[in-house]
This record gives structure tokens, C-alpha cells and sequence, in this order.
């Protein structure tokens, strides 16, 4: 896939997949812990409730996200941030870009 340099902006989550597998996980591990409820094997039983209490938050989680959109922020106190200039990349690595500005003169 060809990089376009705006992957932020179309970036894609796999929410949906993940949603989708922690209802197949909770459907098989409540259908688990009654089958090995009805047979006598408590112990099982109680791994696959276990587990199904597990998958149904994960659910939960998943669905909170879907519900939150696209373009979530946590609070109006917290602003989008803002992209990094290369020169605030520079300073963060100590030589104000020059390396970069070196690679780009020798190409």
C-alpha cells in the first residue's frame, strides 16, 4: 500500500473486528459454561463464565468506542493536537535538523 502521508486523517480502526470476535468468543464461552454446567463439570464451567465475563467487557469497551465517533476527543479542556513541524523534530533531536537537512542536499 502507497504511503500518502495523510494516514491520520483516513485512518482506519479495526473496532468492528474486534467487536465482531468478542461476540463469537462470548457466544462460544456462554454456550461452553452451560453445556459443562448440564454435564457436571463445574470447573469448566466456571473457566468459560469466566471467560464470557471477559468477552462481554471487551464488548463493552468496543461499543463505548463505535458510540464516542470518529473524531472523539476526551474533554473540551484537552485540544486536537497539533502536527509537528520538522523543525520542532530537529530540536527534539538535539541538532536543530541539520541531519536532515544533510540527507536532503545529498540526494
Amino acid at each position: 500500500m502507497l504511503r500518502t502521508g495523510d494516514e491520520p486523517l483516513h485512518a482506519r480502526s479495526p473496532l468492528r473486528l474486534r467487536l465482531g470476535l468478542a461476540l463469537w468468543g462470548l457466544a462460544w464461552a456462554v454456550a461452553g459454561a452451560v453445556a459443562f454446567g448440564g454435564v457436571g463439570r463445574p470447573g469448566w464451567a466456571t473457566a468459560c463464565a469466566v471467560i464470557a465475563g471477559v468477552a462481554a467487557l471487551d464488548v463493552g469497551c468496543v461499543l463505548r468506542r463505535l458510540r464516542q465517533g470518529p473524531h472523539y476527543q476526551p474533554g473540551r479542556d484537552v485540544p486536537p493536537y497539533e502536527p509537528v513541524s520538522d523543525s520542532a523534530i530537529g530540536a527534539r533531536q538535539g541538532n536543530g535538523g541539520a541531519a536532515r537537512r544533510h540527507r536532503r542536499r545529498a540526494r
